[in-house]
């Protein structure tokens, strides 16, 4: 997963270049959060991760704090988490992650984009199968040995551990996430960053003229306000 991790940042980077957006899409993953466990980080595992996130993004500590307080206002609309599946040209399956406070103006935009693009919104389950989900923990290195701490950590979801200059990388399945989280912090552990990702299990090739047919809907749909993160099974891209 050594070149899957590169990957991620590269795609992370190209994300946070636009930081606007970055921070309005922390902020609804913060009020989810909040909405739904409280808000003290304390007692709150998801809420600390997306700060830790936030933090990584270079998000104002002021910005961090003023989201957790707006999102325990009773006034402040309810976001819940969406999950849209469909194909792209090609059979290339597309898994779309949203956060929203209206379910029928999402999944109508949803729709427009695969209509646009030759492609096809599908239902519940169709593509979801086709996904692994994962959480990756980010760690401070200092000096650990990495083969003892991955014998440790394997007894609480640890898949796979990656060593570099200063960082180790933890991955785990995400419903292994709060275990995983739990330890660390018992360890005192540096976290910097926290990521969920979808990976698809297996990618098809398709030539450059249908690559960019698929990059176009995928595009159209990463740009839409509501839509937190976009996964697809291609393999060049």
């Amino acid at each position: 997963m050594g070149r899957a991790f590169e990957f991620r940042k590269a795609r992370k980077m190209k994300r946070w270049s636009n930081m606007a957006k970055t921070f309005t899409r922390i902020g609804r993953d913060i009020i989810i959060a909040v909405k739904e466990f409280g808000p003290d980080p304390s007692s709150n595992s998801r809420l600390r991760a997306i700060i830790q996130n936030a933090k990584g993004a270079n998000m104002p500590k002021e910005n961090i704090e003023r989201a957790i307080k707006k999102a325990s206002e009773k006034s402040t609309e309810n976001f819940k988490e969406l999950i849209l599946e469909g194909y792209a040209p090609n059979g290339i399956a597309i898994l779309i992650e949203a956060a929203t406070d209206n379910s029928n103006r999402t999944v109508a935009n949803i729709r427009s984009y695969f209509n646009k693009c030759d492609g096809s919104l599908a239902t519940s389950g169709s593509v979801d199968f086709l996904f692994n989900h994962y959480c990756f923990f980010q760690v401070k290195n200092e000096g650990f040995d990495i083969e003892e701490l991955e014998l440790e950590l394997i007894d609480f979801g640890a898949i796979e551990l990656i060593e570099l200059e200063d960082e180790i990388i933890i991955t785990a399945k995400f419903e292994d996430f709060g275990s995983i989280q739990r330890e660390l912090e018992r360890k005192e552990f540096k976290i910097s960053s926290i990521e969920f990702e979808r990976e698809a299990i297996t990618k098809k090739n398709l030539n450059k003229d249908n690559i960019q047919k698929v990059e176009k809907l995928i595009n159209m749909i990463d740009e839409d306000e509501d839509v937190q993160n976009v996964y697809h099974d291609m393999k060049n891209h």
